[in-house]
Parts: C-alpha cells; sequence; structure tokens
C-alpha cells in the first residue's frame, strides 16, 4: 500500500473499530477503504452490489470525493462542502455531456459586444471569459462574458479627455486575471489592475511605435517591443513597478511572448523576422533559433517548449514550411512539423492538449500535430483565404479565417460541425468548456460613418469590427435561464438547420 494520504487518515472515519467481511477475513473499516480507493467508478458500483456491508464502503464520501477530484471536478471544494459526492460526480459528468453535445449542434445564446457609433475595432484579447478591446478613438472596454448583465466600463487613459487633439489609436491590448494592459499608437503603455477601478497603476512611454505587446499569463509582468528594443517591466516586492530587463536587439520583432510558469525573472521569447531570441535577465540576447532568409510567420510559448512556423524557399532549397519545435531549457530544436507549401499563419501550443498541436496555414487547411511524431494526424480544409486563429481542446477544433469564417470542428471524425461568418478576419479566438469568444478585427482603421450626421449610417456597422460571445451552458428548454431581449422569437428560416438561439436585440420590446 501507499503512504496514507490526508483524507485517509484514521481521524477521518467514526467508525473504525467496525470490521469489513474480506473473503474469507475480517478487515478494518479503514484499511478495507484503503484498498477500494484504488477501484475505479464501475468498480465500485458491482462491490456495492455484493452486499449491505461492501455497499456502505464503496459509497464511502472519502472516495466518490477522490474521484470527483481525479476527474477535474470542483477542484476549489471541500470533502465537507456536499452531502453526497457520488450524486455530485454524477451531475458533473452528465452537464459535461449536455455541453458536448450543445456545442455540436450548436445549442446556445449568442451576443453581440457592442460599442457607439464611430469607433472602428483596433485589437482583442480575452481571459476566462473576461473581454478586453482597444477602439481607434483611443477607449479601451472591457466586458464580463460569463454574466447576461455585464457592462462594459471604459479604462480612463493616461492623459486626461480636457487635453487637447484626438486620442492616439490603440495598438495592442491584453488581459490575464488580474491585469489589462493597453499600447497606443504613440507608444504609450497603461496598466489597470482590475480590482483598483478604472485609472491606470502604472505607465511608461517609448520613443517609437510599438511593434508588439505580451502579458503574463500569470502575475504581473509586461514586455514590449519597440524599435530594436525589448523592455520588460514588473512590480518589485513593495508593489512598486520598474524596468526588470531591456534588451538590444537586431532587427525589428515581429512577435513577442512572455514564458509562463517560471519562477525568479520572467523570461521573453522574441521572433524578430528571421531570428528567435530567448531574453532572460542573466543572459541577455541569446538566439534560439536563426536562418538567413527564412523569417518566422507565428509563434507561441508554453512553458517549456516554443513552436514557431518558418517560412522556406521551397521551390529553390527543395525544403517545404515547417513549424519547429524548440526545448527552452536546452534550447535545442526537438521536431520539424509539417510540409507545408502555404505558410503558417497561427500555431497554438499553450491551450492544446498534452503533447498536441494544432496550426493554421495560408493553404486554408487547420492541422493537428502529435508531439512525439513529425506528421500531421489529420488535416482539415477549413477556410478560402487562409487561417487566421486557430485552438483545441480533446475533441473539438475553433478555427477562425481572413474570410470571417468560424468553423467548428470535430477531431476525431475530422468533420464541420457548424460554421458562423462576419465581414471581417477572425483575429482573437478563445474558448473553454462552456463559452466561446471571437473577434473580426477591420484591416482598415479609418472609421466610415463615424459622424452621426452621416446619411448612411450603416456603411460604419458593416466596417468597424465586432465581438461575439456564445454561451453553450444554456438550456433551451429553459427560457427563464435567458433574457428576453437575447431571444429570437421568430421561426427558423428555410434552409436554416441550426438550433441556436441567436442573440437579436430588440425582439421583444
Amino acid at each position: 500500500l501507499k503512504k496514507p494520504d490526508n483524507l485517509f487518515s484514521p481521524l477521518s472515519f467514526q467508525n473504525e473499530i467496525n470490521e469489513v467481511p474480506f473473503f474469507d477475513v475480517q478487515l478494518p473499516y479503514e484499511l478495507a477503504l484503503k484498498i477500494f480507493q484504488y477501484l475505479g467508478k464501475n468498480e465500485l458500483g458491482k462491490c456495492a452490489q455484493v452486499s449491505r456491508t461492501w455497499k456502505v464502503l464503496a459509497e464511502d464520501e472519502v472516495l466518490w470525493y477522490r474521484l470527483c477530484q481525479q476527474e477535474g471536478y470542483l477542484l476549489d471544494t471541500s470533502i465537507s462542502d456536499r452531502s453526497c459526492w457520488k450524486l455530485a460526480l454524477k451531475n458533473c459528468r452528465a452537464r459535461e455531456r449536455t455541453l458536448k453535445t450543445n456545442w455540436k449542434n450548436r445549442i446556445g445564446a449568442v451576443s453581440q459586444l457592442g460599442y457607439e457609433l464611430g469607433k472602428v475595432l483596433c485589437d482583442v484579447h480575452s481571459c476566462d471569459g473576461v473581454v478586453i478591446a482597444g477602439y481607434t478613438s483611443g477607449e479601451v472596454r472591457l466586458w464580463d462574458a460569463r454574466t447576461w448583465d455585464y457592462t462594459a466600463p471604459i479604462l480612463e487613459p493616461v492623459h486626461g479627455p480636457g487635453e487637447a487633439g484626438p486620442q492616439p489609436h490603440v495598438s495592442f491590448v491584453r488581459i490575464n486575471s488580474s491585469l489589462a494592459v493597453a499600447a497606443y499608437e504613440d507608444g504609450t503603455i497603461s496598466v489597470w489592475n482590475l480590482m483598483f477601478g478604472r485609472e491606470p497603476i502604472h505607465h511608461y512611454q517609448h520613443n517609437q511605435r510599438i511593434q508588439a505587446l505580451a502579458l503574463g499569463s500569470q502575475g504581473a509582468t509586461v514586455a514590449t517591443a519597440s524599435g530594436f528594443e525589448v523592455k520588460v517591466e514588473s512590480p518589485n516586492d513593495k508593489g512598486v513597478w520598474q524596468t526588470t530587463g531591456t534588451f538590444e536587439i537586431q532587427k525589428l520583432v515581429n512577435f513577442l511572448h512572455l514564458v509562463p510558469d517560471v519562477l525568479g525573472s520572467p523570461v521573453v521569447v522574441a521572433a524578430a523576422e528571421d531570428i528567435v531570441y530567448l531574453l532572460k535577465a542573466e543572459d541577455p540576447g541569446k538566439i534560439l533559433h536563426s536562418v538567413y532568409g527564412q523569417p518566422v510567420t507565428c509563434l507561441d510559448v508554453s512553458a517549456r517548449e516554443a513552436a514557431f512556423g518558418v517560412k522556406t524557399l521551397g521551390w529553390v532549397l527543395n525544403e517545404p514550411n515547417q513549424i519547429l519545435l524548440y526545448n527552452l531549457e536546452t534550447s535545442q530544436c526537438l521536431k520539424k512539423l509539417g510540409n507545408s507549401i502555404g505558410d503558417f499563419t497561427c500555431v497554438n501550443l499553450h491551450n492544446s492538449p498534452p503533447n498536441m498541436l494544432v496550426a493554421g496555414n495560408k493553404d486554408r487547411r487547420v492541422r493537428v500535430f502529435d508531439l512525439r511524431k513529425s506528421e500531421s494526424l489529420c488535416s482539415l480544409y477549413a477556410h478560402q483565404f487562409g487561417v487566421s486563429a486557430v485552438q483545441m481542446d480533446d475533441w473539438k477544433i475553433v478555427s477562425g479565417g481572413e474570410e470571417g469564417l468560424v468553423c467548428v470542428w470535430d477531431q476525431r471524425m475530422g468533420t464541420k460541425l457548424w460554421e458562423m461568418h462576419s465581414r471581417h478576419p477572425v483575429r482573437h479566438l478563445w474558448f473553454n468548456s462552456h463559452s466561446l469568444i471571437t473577434a473580426n478585427i477591420p484591416d482598415e482603421k479609418p472609421p466610415r460613418g463615424a459622424s452621426s450626421m452621416d446619411e448612411d449610417l450603416t456603411s460604419h456597422r458593416k466596417h468597424r469590427g465586432v465581438i461575439y460571445a456564445y454561451e453553450f451552458s444554456v438550456d433551451q428548454l429553459a427560457v427563464e435561464s435567458v433574457l428576453p431581449i437575447c431571444r429570437s422569437s421568430y421561426d427558423e428560416v428555410t434552409g436554416y438547420n441550426y438550433n441556436l438561439g441567436l442573440a437579436v436585440p430588440y425582439d421583444h420590446i
């Protein structure tokens, strides 16, 4: 037997003196429970049919609490929070099956995160259902898509509204569980704490335009690239923000990521044309990869690895475009994945299941790779003008294209489940078990129809971009769960074979 855990200490049980008939011997209750902890759900169900004593043992709360934790349900609860953990596990599994069915059949509700006239969408990012968006007016807004009665508070800029001249456009926005960051066209970076109101807690300035912005998935670390300089800012032990590191590089940065789950000083991975840098405070300017004439087309970073697409001159060197996987600890190339003619435009390593990677390509295909192999597991013909965003989990793939199409795929079957279309390219895509957030951001930033005196106000609506929030945990049978303004009152039109209750405002006035 393994070393006893805290859950199975003798102090946890009240009937320690009772003995359980175990074949031809009598075992103490806690020792019999030690044996039963190695059984799964099906085995416990069979043991519960042996006798009344075994039924009491097989339905012990500690056993089912442990099974619930092992399957990833209710991780933030203690054993005393529920009276029947067997029923809790059953309800969690039933909810998971319902969510999977709703995803496949497109059952749920969708809401459009709108904004005022005269503002064109510049950049969007999200974290756990909280969405941040920046506009050409210089405004930065937040939405909490986890609630139906959400509002869109405006994060105040550093300069006051009374200053002369228009505010600069927002170039990049990023958000995590505690911070929100925005970079403006004039080189200003503002940092807000989501718990301390709308005023920024820190800001700093670059002399040139910012090419890339990165925010750590956890903690408070911001990295920016401007010109040939990469700067890392983070607070010290007293909460005072300071420059952790400044790095001079040879070329302009295209992609910038902070390595997650790093203890100590932050680690930055930067892709500047055909060079990939690994930037640490104690070892600045280390080159992770460099091949002249082979620019990096996309980049993503996990805790230990970095994956990026490399564009090669295949018709000259007889070498196709590939995705390279590097180990960040040893700086060694682990794998060369794919052999595509088109450029890899997006790659997702951090949010993919273990040993998996998904990438999108200009050849309009989405490819799933097993990192233990070199060839792709499946290749999906997805979009008309190339893939711009992609994410996967253990059973589905969601991809966005340059033509504005969002597709949901069944990974095992390799079939498209459903799709949604909007006017502009999909630049941001994020989902979890019950929700999906997509952002269609226009390439042309000058606002059209910005003035309220314009005759054609619909022209601006076509060109300003849009953010959609999908919720698949909504039960359509329980109509009270959705607000009336978020339900469509008309019947499905001819040829529309989906069951999604679209959020059409003003159906009920």
